[in-house]
Parts: C-alpha cells; structure tokens; sequence
C-alpha cells in the first residue's frame, strides 16, 4: 500500500502530532508498505530515512503566495508518489488534500490530534476520520462531524521507533522529592497553576524541588511567575530535552495540569518510568490513567487542590508508592504497535484489498 502522511514539519521539538505521525509511518514502513511523509522537513529526516520512509519537501505555510505553491508541490507528489491513502494530520494539509483530490483515486483519512483548536472541524474532510480519545470522539460529534465517520484510535508512545528501550536510559539527578512536568511552556498546560501549587506547599517540604521540562512562547512569563515566589531556587525550568524519560525516571511525582488534552502524550511515559501521577480530569486525561485507577485526576486550573495533592503524596511515602505502582500497570494498550496496528484496520476499510490480502488484521476499532 501507498501511504502518504501530511504534516507541518517533522522537528525534534515535542510537537506531539509530529511524534505520532512519525511513529506510525516508521511502523508502516517496517510492516511492509510504501510510506512518504509531505512536510517543511526536520531532524527526523535521518530517522525516517532509517526506516526506508521517503520525505517529500511540502511547505505548507498559509500565505497565499505560498498555498498556490504547495497546491502546484502536492500535485507533483502526487504524480511521483501515487498514494492509495492520504493520511493529514494537521489542517491546512486537510483542506489542501480534500481540495486537489480530484482525479486521483486515493483515500483521505484524517487525525483529530487537538480538538479544542476551533478549526479542527476541517478534519471532517477526510473521508474517515480518527480521533485520538472517546473524549474528542464526543466533541467533534457535537461540533458537526458524523458520528459514523469517526473511529476511534487511542494514542500510544510506548515502544515508539523515536526512542530507546526505557531501561536504556540514564536518569538525571534530580533533586528529591522530584516534582516534573514535560510540556510546552503554555498557560494552557497549567504550568502556572503548577507553579503556585509548588509555592504553597515548599516551606512544608523543604526538600522537594519543581522540575518544568520543555520550551514554549510563554517560558519568559512563567520564569517571572517563578522568581515572584520566594521558592525560586527550588524551580528549576530545564528547557526541551530529546530524551524527557531521563527526567521521568529520576522524578517522584508527575504532572500534567493542562485546561485541555485530546490525550496526553506524555502519561504513557511517565508511566512506564514508575511516577506516581497527578493528571487534570479533563478531555482525554482520564482515558490514559484509566478513570483514576493509574493516576490521581484533579480539577483544571485550581492550584490549591493540586497543592493537597501534591502535599498527601509527600506526606505518606506509602500512598506514593502505591500510586507509583499503579501507574506501572496495564500498559500494553498504550504501545503504539497498537495504534499501528487499529490504524491500518482504518485504512483497510478504504482500501481493503491493498492491506495484507487474506489475512485478517487483528486490531478492534471503536466506532461508536
């Protein structure tokens, strides 16, 4: 089969749709089928090269100089490449694959990866649409695509071509009792709730430290947040890190406080690494800690009920290891040879007799 995936760009910078598109391309290819990637290029050239998966350079910047340019470039890839599946992964690629798909006989399959975004409705062009959790499933019903275009397909990081095997990294050392985050450096992350939550406990746990790991265009305003604490030396903003697990092993307790996730990227490994974890019971949240059962689910934007979290946790070495526990099992759902293997399922409805002819791919998608 003949895949071609839409996306931005493909830079090692923790863009998580980047990470997923990546993952399952490498797999695609691996398996046996003809894969390319269409982007403005990156660091994972050399990685997707690797796994024999071609890059075709597609700059898909929204100017209009630059749109008729990317409409005369994917016509182009189109001729050179003859997809059976174009798979977008970001919305300008969308309305470029829908609009030019006269004439060529590919399938459009799309990926809702960040349904709070108002123009994620635009993924509703795909012929199928997946959707990362049951929990955007939900919302872009409500906002207009039909549900029987909708298939659920669970994001997975766990086993990703991108990265060792999790024993194989070294942890850093981290001050303990570690707290951490990985995320851009966005309000909507709830790192500033993070922030205060981190104040009101720190002259009751004079040990514990705050570890933020990632970059974002609101790093320099949660910085100053920061320092108008009077625990400033005790926060510690670690820039992007290419390999987070190092800071997840090394971390007592992980956070992710975000007002809205599609899923959470980042649980499933901080899963793996054994963190105790406290996860914002919104959207997707929920689904990668199991309704609770992995993970601790605190309201959004309320620091002071991340800060009793955080302080329970502290304060019973034993509560904190029970939820380390927790967090360590039921992970194989969350490996992305899973997510491979439903999303190929997907494909298989559209073009069924391109996928392992005769043989049946064992993969159940939720459809509901």
């Amino acid at each position: 089969m003949h895949i071609l995936h839409l996306i931005n760009h493909i830079q090692e910078i923790g863009n998580g749709i980047v990470n997923v598109a990546v993952d399952i391309a490498c797999l695609q290819a691996k398996d046996g089928h003809n894969v390319a990637i269409a982007s403005a290029g990156g660091e994972y050239e050399t990685l997707l090269a690797d796994y024999n998966v071609k890059h075709f350079q597609l700059n898909q910047s929204r100017n209009p100089l630059n749109i008729i340019k990317a409409a005369w470039r994917y016509r182009a890839i189109l001729q050179e490449f003859q997809p059976d599946i174009v798979h977008v992964h970001m919305m300008t690629g969308a309305v470029l694959a829908c609009s030019l798909k006269y004439g060529y006989e590919y399938s459009l399959v799309t990926t809702v990866h960040n349904e709070f975004q108002r123009s994620a409705v635009l993924m509703g062009l795909g012929d199928l649409v997946i959707v990362v959790s049951q929990a955007v499933y939900q919302s872009m019903a409500r906002r207009g695509i039909p549900k029987e275009k909708m298939r659920v397909v669970s994001n997975g990081t766990l086993g990703s071509p991108r990265c060792s095997q999790i024993k194989e990294y070294q942890p850093v050392l981290l001050k303990r009792p570690a707290i951490a985050t990985v995320a851009g450096m966005y309000r909507r992350k709830g790192i500033g709730e993070l922030i205060d939550a981190f104040a009101l406990i720190a002259k009751d746990f004079p040990e514990a430290h705050l570890y933020l790991v990632g970059n974002g265009p609101e790093r320099q305003s949660l910085e100053i947040q920061a320092l108008n604490t009077p625990f400033a030396d005790r926060i510690h903003f670690e820039g992007f890190q290419s390999q987070p697990q190092r800071y997840m092993l090394a971390t007592d307790i992980f956070v992710l406080a975000s007002y809205h996730e599609s899923f959470g990227l980042v649980i499933p490994e901080a899963r793996e690494a054994g963190c105790a974890i406290i996860g914002s019971n919104v959207d997707g949240i929920p689904e990668t800690l199991d309704d609770g059962q992995a993970g601790i689910l605190v309201p959004p934007k309320d620091s002071h009920t991340l800060a009793a979290t955080l302080a329970q946790l502290l304060n019973n070495p034993e509560l904190l290891q029970l939820w380390r526990n927790r967090a360590s099992q039921k992970l194989e759902r969350l490996s992305v040879h899973r997510v491979h293997l439903e999303t190929l399922t997907v494909y298989r409805e559209l073009k069924p007799h391109h996928i392992y002819p005769g043989k049946v791919v064992q993969a159940t998608v939720n459809s509901k």
